[in-house]
C-alpha cells in the first residue's frame, strides 16, 4: 500500500506501526480466543489494559497522585455541558477565554446551564490573534476559567496559561495534549477527544484533580459526574475498549519517540517548514494567524483567489496529500500536522507548495 500523507483534522494520523500493532491483536487479543471488542469490561484483561492506559498517561504527563485519568464518551462537545454541569453552582459564573469556534461553543453550552460571561476574547479580530490573559481579574463568585489550548479550525495556539491563583483553570486540549510541554498542575481539569493526537474517535480523556472532584455538583444523573468515572476507574459503563486500547499503543508509541519533550521539537519543526515556505512566497500563501500565536498543530493559511485553492487541494489529492482544506465555517486551507503526522510528509507538502507557485505565481 502507498500510504498517504494525511493532514486531516480529526479524525487524524495515526502512526502507521500503532495501526500494525492493533491489526495483529484485532481477531485476537492476547492469546485469549477473543477480541478485546468481545470481551466483557468486567473482565480482567480490560481492566488491566484500562488501568496501564491510566497509567500510562500519568507517566507521560507527569502527573502528581491527586490527578485522575478518566476515559468517558461524547468527544469534547459533551464536557462543554459537563463542566458548567459539575461545576457552576447557583452564584457563581463561569468566564471564558474565547479565542476560536470551539471556545465560543463551549462558553455558549455553559449559557444554557448557569451564568457564563466572558474573560478574553479575539473575535472581533476574526480570530486572527489570541486575546490578551495576562492581566484578568477574577470575581469572588468566580466557579471557574475555561480556555481551548489550541484553536484547530483557526490555526492558533496558546503558549502560556492564565495566572487563575485559586480558582480551577479548565482547558479543552483536545487538538494539542501531549504536543507541547505544560505545567499540567496548573490546571484543575483538562479533556480532550482522543481523534488527534490520542487515537481513534470514540474515547474522550478528562484528567482531573482530587479538589475538583469534591466538587461535582450532586443534583445530577449519576453518568454525567466526574465523580461517578473517577469512583470506578473510569468502568462505570460500558467504555469503548478497542479505541482505549489503540490509545494504549499510541502512549507507548509516544514513550518510545522519547515523550512529550521530543514530539514538541518534532513538531516545531514540522511547522516550521510550511510556515518557511509560506512566509517566503512572497504574498502567494497567507498566514491567517498572528506570528506569535502561530500553532504547531494546525497551519491555516489562503490563496489571493478560491478557485486558485481549489485547484491546489485537487491537484494535491493527486500528489497523495490527504485533509488540506479548511474547515467548512471558514475556507481556506488547513494541514494539520498533530504528532503522527511524519517530518517527511510536512516536508513533502512544503515541496508541493513551492512547485505549486512555480506553476501558477
Amino acid at each position: 500500500m502507498m500510504r498517504k500523507h494525511i493532514f486531516n483534522a480529526g479524525p487524524a494520523a495515526l502512526p502507521l506501526e500503532v495501526l500494525e500493532q492493533a491489526q495483529q491483536q484485532f481477531v485476537e487479543y492476547d492469546n485469549l480466543g477473543m477480541s478485546l471488542m468481545e470481551m466483557s469490561h468486567r473482565s480482567k484483561p480490560v481492566e488491566r489494559m484500562n488501568e496501564e492506559t491510566q497509567q500510562l498517561f500519568m507517566e507521560l504527563m507527569g502527573l502528581p497522585p491527586q490527578y485522575k485519568v478518566l476515559f468517558m464518551g461524547g468527544g469534547a462537545s459533551t464536557q462543554f455541558a459537563l463542566v458548567p454541569l459539575n461545576f457552576l453552582k447557583l452564584g457563581t459564573v463561569g468566564q471564558y477565554i474565547l479565542s476560536g469556534s470551539f471556545s465560543e461553543k463551549a462558553y455558549q453550552e455553559a449559557q444554557t446551564i448557569g451564568e457564563a460571561a466572558v474573560l478574553a476574547s479575539s473575535k472581533a479580530q476574526k480570530w486572527s490573534r489570541l486575546p490578551d490573559i495576562g492581566n484578568i481579574v477574577l470575581g469572588e463568585n468566580t466557579a471557574y476559567v475555561h480556555m481551548t489550548t489550541n484553536n484547530t479550525i483557526e490555526g492558533s495556539q496558546f503558549k502560556v496559561v492564565p495566572d487563575t491563583t485559586d480558582v480551577p483553570l479548565i482547558a479543552d486540549m483536545t487538538s494539542d495534549i501531549l504536543s507541547r510541554q505544560r505545567d499540567w498542575t496548573k490546571f484543575g481539569l483538562i479533556y480532550a477527544g482522543a481523534q488527534k493526537n490520542l487515537g481513534p474517535a470514540g474515547v474522550t480523556v478528562a484528567i482531573i484533580r482530587d479538589d475538583m472532584l469534591a466538587e461535582c455538583a450532586e443534583r445530577i444523573p449519576t453518568i454525567f459526574k466526574y465523580s461517578t468515572f473517577a469512583s470506578n476507574q473510569s468502568l462505570y459503563n460500558t467504555p469503548p475498549v478497542h479505541s482505549i486500547y489503540v490509545m494504549k499503543l499510541v502512549l507507548e508509541w509516544t514513550k518510545r519517540q522519547g515523550g512529550i519533550e521530543a514530539m514538541e521539537k518534532r513538531n516545531v519543526q514540522k511547522t516550521e517548514l510550511l510556515y518557511n515556505t509560506i512566509d517566503n512566497s512572497g504574498g502567494f500563501y497567507r498566514g491567517l494567524v498572528d506570528v506569535a500565536d502561530r500553532s504547531i498543530m494546525n497551519v491555516t493559511w489562503r490563496m489571493h483567489d478560491e478557485e486558485l485553492e481549489k485547484r491546489f487541494v485537487q491537484e494535491a489529492k493527486g500528489q497523495g496529500f490527504e485533509g488540506l482544506s479548511g474547515h467548512r465555517s471558514v475556507g481556506g486551507l488547513r494541514a494539520s500536522a498533530y504528532n503522527a503526522v511524519t517530518v517527511e510528509s510536512c516536508q513533502a507538502l512544503a515541496d508541493f507548495m513551492i512547485d505549486f507557485q512555480k506553476r501558477n505565481g
